[in-house]
């Protein structure tokens, strides 16, 4: 897990999408032990709440969640929620500005997607 402290978005939330990213990655799975508070406090050099500010994001929209006698879990479901979550927020923001910006410098609706195939052609043969 990396954050960024020169990034404009606070730690806090830099933590819970890294475990977002695990998840999302399989190495996180549903019903297994997510990260404590203490040890990603300890491995980032943060103040443990900061590092319960981010678990507790993910508490709340069901992705994470305590088992009575153990510690967090991910939750069953989690990765289904992430990445319904990411469709329908993060990739069609992220579409918006792409359009936007192609449109400021003229771009056509042809040349994006070209541009969208060549980089996708070229990222599965990585």
């Amino acid at each position: 897990m990396k954050i960024s402290f020169d990034s404009l978005k606070p730690v806090y939330i830099q933590i819970a999408e890294a475990i977002e990213d695990d998840i999302i990655s399989g190495k996180l799975a549903e019903g297994s032990a997510a990260y404590s508070q203490l040890i990603i406090a300890r491995e980032l050099s943060v103040n443990p709440a900061t590092a319960a500010k981010g678990i507790n994001m993910l508490v709340s929209k069901g992705v994470l969640e305590k088992q009575r006698g153990a510690s967090m879990v991910v939750a069953d479901g989690a990765l289904e929620c992430l990445l319904k979550e990411r469709r329908e927020k993060g990739f069609r923001e992220l579409i918006s500005t792409l359009v936007s910006e192609a449109k400021k410098i003229g771009l056509s609706e042809d040349d994006i997607l070209d541009e969208i195939k060549n980089h996708f052609d070229g990222y599965e043969s990585r």
